[in-house]
């Protein structure tokens, strides 16, 4: 059994395990990394929910410090304790909410400390808010290495955060090309507004809060539906998710009498079946990192809308494999989702070259391959009594 959880502990620090890009990222790293090379802990600020159950890893361990809203010095003084008893090889943050974590992992002498920026907040979308750029820049010489999971993130930490360029990694999210696949034909949800085979079904998945624009979206489609007669009677939308926005998303689908053609689940797990029962999906955000949902619906051969923020720019060849309009512009949004409900033959064409981009670029087993590379070489580099210890695991 030693062998099976051996080799140097690495910890997570997150904010909250819950349902979510950054967190869907660092559960699927873990479940694909070689086992027995590292063990792991993540260790939540906050709390984690029933998300945990995606964790498949043998021996993984899970902390949370129950932090309270706002500045909390006995959070540290926790963190710093639960470190100094866990002793990691390595400590992995990620995003600005873990940031300052840094300090406290060089005070419980973890020898190696690396951060990930995923993307950016609704409010510092820019990322110049001058607090937050003032408290990345200050955590410089805590951090030995950098991710960052796009090129837009890339170039925000080494041009206003000053990261030298040797300390900068670039890993796009991986996506699960088995798990997420194309359907042999569009699958039927589990509603009886689905049972039409004439329906045009629109979806999306993510978070009914503000970063994330699902009102974008719903006007996009209540537009859709005034100027286009053809189509407003076999449209079908689908948003899976939860938040802050999801009454107001439901009371302006029911004052455009739209409320019987819209499913609005909540959060649930099955998303490649989801994913199964669309013709398009889209993505409203105002502000992302690298969208793993995007990568899942281009895994799943669907053509795809989504702004041009972030990194969607580096996922998406507009007009090739999806369709990229500005942000917070519902009617462009509209009139993207039209062209494809007119255009079965573009859906068709798009979905596909989705699925082979997502096949070459973009696939988990190349992004896994690039955190381990980089957990070893630092790990060879900063502290190599680890290697005398787990050698063999580690040159396996």
């Amino acid at each position: 059994m030693q062998r099976a959880y051996g080799g140097p502990l690495i910890a997570h620090i997150i904010y909250r395990l819950d349902v979510g890009g950054l967190e869907n990222g660092l559960v699927n790293l873990i479940n694909h990394l070689p086992p027995g090379e590292f063990r792991h802990a993540i260790i939540c600020l906050t709390g984690y929910t029933d998300f945990r159950n995606r964790i498949t890893a043998p021996g993984v361990q899970l902390h949370a410090l129950l932090k309270r809203p706002g500045n909390s010095p006995l959070m540290h003084v926790n963190l710093w304790k639960l470190l100094r008893r866990l002793r990691p090889s390595l400590v992995h943050t990620r995003n600005l909410a873990a940031l300052e974590c840094q300090v406290t992992a060089a005070a419980a002498r973890v020898p190696v400390r690396i951060h990930s920026e995923h993307g950016r907040d609704v409010d510092d979308l820019d990322g110049r808010n001058p607090i937050h750029l003032g408290i990345r820049r200050g955590m410089r010489p805590f951090v030995h290495q950098y991710i960052a999971l796009s090129r837009d993130l890339e170039r925000y930490l080494q041009d206003l955060v000053h990261v030298k360029r040797e300390r900068l990694n670039r890993i796009y999210n991986g996506v699960d090309t088995r798990r997420f696949h194309p359907a042999q034909g569009r699958l039927a949800l589990p509603h009886p507004m689905f049972r039409d085979p004439q329906a045009i079904v629109v979806g999306t998945v993510g978070r009914m809060e503000p970063v994330k624009d699902p009102l974008n979206l719903v006007h996009a489609v209540v537009q859709m539906a005034g100027i286009a007669p053809d189509v407003r009677h076999r449209l079908r939308l689908v948003m899976v998710g939860d938040g802050a926005l999801r009454r107001e998303v439901a009371r302006v689908l029911e004052g455009a009498g739209l409320s019987g053609q819209a499913w609005l689940p909540g959060t649930m797990g099955g998303i490649e079946d989801i994913l199964h029962g669309l013709d398009i999906f889209v993505l409203p955000s105002l502000s992302e990192g690298v969208s793993n949902t995007v990568l899942e619906a281009m895994a799943s051969g669907l053509p795809i809308v989504a702004t041009g923020t972030g990194g969607n720019p580096e996922l998406l060849d507009d007009g090739i494999t999806g369709t990229l309009v500005p942000p917070a512009d519902s009617a462009a949004l509209s009139a993207a989702i039209l062209r494809y409900a007119r255009q079965p033959a573009l859906r068709r064409e798009h979905g596909h070259k989705a699925r082979q981009a997502a096949l070459e670029r973009f696939s988990l087993s190349v992004a896994v391959a690039r955190y381990r590379e980089i957990y070893r070489d630092l790990l060879e580099r900063r502290c190599p009594h680890v290697l005398s210890r787990y050698g063999n695991q580690l040159n396996a």
